[in-house]
């Protein structure tokens, strides 16, 4: 019946094999899985200071929810939890990630610069379309796997941003660079996360003398302490990335005639974007998208509303033009059937070079009319 309490049969049991770390909110584990042959990372809320244990409690479940809410190649996974909130104890069943902070591993690996940079910037420009504020960005919560691949962890600290409110700089770390210009008047934003990212590669690239890094003007303008001088965004680092080296990529003559054809008409139908609109980012998001835009009008010749497919792109307000549609066919089904038989490295840069179509387009402020009388 609806609304019964589930109680499962028994509780799980796991080998506790080692610890791994021990934090300023608790300390964590490595747990075994006999049933299913699997490790898991087991993250404990235990205060070191007990008399912080109620008030620090709360972050501890924010943690959770941010964690059970993204779901991205580099940023770690988490499988479970288990709070018991009377107690203020809990704990967060986590991927475990076998390897070392990205300092260690650019130490013995300086070659692989340029991926784990890339990476890095790809689980961030995640976060920032999600409006995941991590907040405690350093070495030792950007890991590398043995198989060379980037993991986000520890978001104790981490914030959902979805009001300007959520900006303000309300936690006080003690940070291993010079700190950005807004913080003088408290305001902790995405560009801040983009500033901590760039310092945190510049000081290993300094502190190595990595030679092979070739993404230098682009870590310059993540790390200007104005922020007005600052590139702005993730995404904007991330196309950046993608745009900077076609040598790897070689589109065919109906690649391109089908991207050019779709993006022209995205164009036509544009008219202005809202400022604090951000785009989608992610390949596999954007042909989900798509793929779900398709669905809802494949048996009309024009799709009725424009909105549907711009809003596979852009996450946000927009305002469009109604009489200039997009063809069923022509347009919107070539393009999501070239997108899907494209490699991802081609898919990201399609991605890249929509978006600079789309910063082309005016922006504006979604401000309520002076004039309403209420």
């Amino acid at each position: 019946m609806d609304n019964q309490l589930v109680k499962f049969l028994r509780q799980k049991d796991f080998v506790l094999e080692k610890r791994l770390g021990q934090g300023a909110t608790g300390n964590t584990v490595l747990l075994f899985d006999s049933v299913i042959n699997e490790y898991f990372a087991c993250k404990k809320y235990e205060p070191s200071q007990q008399a912080l244990a109620t008030k620090l409690f709360d972050a501890f479940v924010r943690e959770i929810k941010l964690l059970h809410q993204v779901n991205h190649p580099n940023v770690v996974r988490v499988f479970n939890y288990y709070l018991y909130p009377e107690k203020h104890l809990g704990y967060i069943l986590m991927e475990y990630v076998k390897g070392a902070d990205v300092g260690s591993h650019l130490l013995f690996s300086p070659e692989d610069i340029n991926q784990i940079f890339e990476q890095t910037v790809n689980g961030f420009a995640y976060l920032e379309e999600n409006g995941v504020l991590h907040r405690d960005i350093r070495e030792d919560n950007i890991l590398i796997t043995e198989k060379g691949v980037v993991k986000i962890i520890d978001f104790g600290f981490g914030k959902r941003a979805n009001a300007a409110s959520d900006f303000e700089k309300s936690v006080s770390l003690s940070w291993w660079c010079d700190l950005p210009a807004e913080f003088k008047s408290s305001i902790y934003d995405f560009r801040t996360e983009v500033y901590f990212v760039g310092k945190l590669f510049e000081k290993i690239i300094s502190d190595m003398k990595i030679e092979v890094f070739k993404h230098g003007d682009l870590l310059d303008s993540m790390c200007k302490i104005e922020p007005e001088n600052r590139i702005s965004s993730f995404a904007e680092v991330r196309n950046s990335v993608l745009t900077a080296d076609f040598s790897g990529a070689t589109f065919g003559y109906f690649e391109r005639e089908i991207y050019q054809k779709f993006s022209q008409k995205m164009s036509e139908i544009m008219i202005s974007i809202e400022t604090s609109a951000k785009y989608y980012t992610d390949a596999p998001s954007v042909l989900n998208n798509l793929e779900a835009a398709y669905k809802k009008v494949m048996l009309e010749k024009d799709v009725p509303n424009s909105g549907v497919v711009l809003l596979c792109f852009v996450k946000g307000a927009m305002k469009y033009r109604t009489k200039t549609r997009f063809s069923v066919e022509d347009d919107l089904r070539k393009f999501i059937d070239m997108f899907r038989s494209v490699s991802r490295e081609k898919q990201n840069i399609i991605i890249a070079n929509l978006s600079n179509r789309l910063d082309a387009v005016e922006r504006y402020s979604d401000e309520m009319d002076s004039d309403i009388p209420f």
